[in-house]
């Protein structure tokens, strides 16, 4: 047991990182590139793609949705590839890990709120007008609940209490009644997730709404999304007698049924971001298995690791990116620096080279700290 840890973490897979780093390309600006796309060649196939840089209104998938879930999966990945068992030590080795974790919860939830007022509006004073409930913190709470199970519980418990939490938050939104609502109701104002964000979600919800997107409920089946990425993790990082492409044919394999099970399950729980259905959880999961086993197969089985670096640099510093995408006028610095060379294009293609000025600022402020081993970890 010992020796498999000492080894664990030497296994750090690049494709991880630039699995990260691609999934926040996306949130830096990457969005916007279709809509450049369209608006340069007026070619209609770059409308679809656009239109799968949006969340889903309500019911339904986009890519966009899965950029957050992914996240969260890629975080139960890395505790998958270097699993320890603390309950069997004694308390004195535990509570460095321990503090960590609650650091680490903690920074996360004050991130979220930082976050959440940026954009030059500010932090209210009061209390009560603060957002509390963010990204950042349904990432911190879906990381610390699964790295207290890798660390405190059997590979076999963790299955049974991950489908579990999918199981018993279904049955949840379907059958239990709550004052003033009925059980099975899945829109914005009658579930039981706006019932329980109004009276019990701290401070302000988004937009004020009834419910909150990254409210109380809706974060317990976030857990799964961590919870599968801990069994792939634990998959990868054991030998497989035939070879890395097995590997991958399984993670493919498993993605594929996932998802299915999940699109399954729609016909009952609708996939809904908002809510984090179980059906959303299971989509998201299928989808993040398949992206991990693609690059996991292009990034460290073929080592196409030059085509993967951008992202590389990008995954590295993928917290403090995202902070930054708050709190930092990018845009600004896009067009101080890059303004004229944008303007210089035809009209059509403006937008377009647009958005590459601003990746491409915040890429180099990027590349600067991967040059200097700057990596700023939570």
């Amino acid at each position: 047991m010992e020796a498999s840890l000492a080894k664990a973490p030497k296994r750090r897979l690049m494709s991880l990182d630039a699995l990260r780093g691609f999934d926040m390309f996306w949130i830096l600006g990457g969005e916007a590139l279709f809509a450049g796309l369209l608006t340069w060649s007026s070619w209609q196939g770059w409308k679809w793609a656009d239109a799968q840089m949006h969340h889903s209104q309500w019911h339904g998938f986009t890519f966009y949705d899965l950029i957050f879930p992914l996240f969260i999966f890629l975080s139960g990945v890395a505790l998958g590839l270097s699993p320890k068992r603390l309950d069997k030590l004694p308390i004195a080795q535990r509570m460095p890990l321990y503090k960590h974790s609650v650091k680490r919860l903690f920074l996360l939830l004050f991130f979220g709120v930082l976050y959440n007022h940026g954009w030059g509006t500010g932090a209210p004073v009061a209390i009560d007008e603060v957002r509390y409930a963010s990204v950042l913190g349904r990432i911190a709470f879906a990381w610390f609940f699964a790295a207290m199970l890798v660390w405190h519980t059997s590979l076999r418990t963790q299955i049974f209490v991950t489908l579990g939490i999918l199981i018993a938050y279904g049955l949840l939104q379907l059958f239990m009644p709550f004052p003033g609502g009925a059980a099975g109701v899945f829109t914005p104002q009658g579930t039981i997730n706006a019932y329980v964000d109004t009276h019990f979600l701290p401070g302000i919800s988004y937009q004020n709404r009834p419910l909150d997107p990254e409210g109380i409920l809706s974060t317990i089946p976030a857990v799964a999304n961590a919870m599968a990425g801990v069994f792939v993790g634990h998959f990868i990082v054991k030998e497989h007698k035939k070879g890395e492409w097995t590997k991958v044919a399984y993670l493919l394999l498993a993605g594929a049924v996932i998802l299915a099970l999940g699109w399954l399950v729609d016909l009952v729980i609708p996939v809904n971001k908002d809510l984090w259905t179980s059906s959303f959880a299971l989509v998201t999961t299928g989808w993040s298995i398949i992206l991990l086993a693609v690059f996991y197969a292009l990034v460290d089985v073929l080592k196409w690791q030059k085509i993967a670096f951008p992202f590389v640099v990008i995954g590295c510093n993928a917290i403090i990116i995202y902070l930054a995408s708050s709190l930092v006028n990018w845009k600004y610095t896009a067009q101080s620096l890059f303004g004229g060379v944008v303007t210089s294009f035809p009209v059509a293609a403006q937008p377009l080279i647009g958005v590459i000025a601003l990746l491409f600022v915040q890429w180099l402020v990027l590349y600067w700290m991967y040059k200097r081993d700057i990596f700023i970890k939570v």
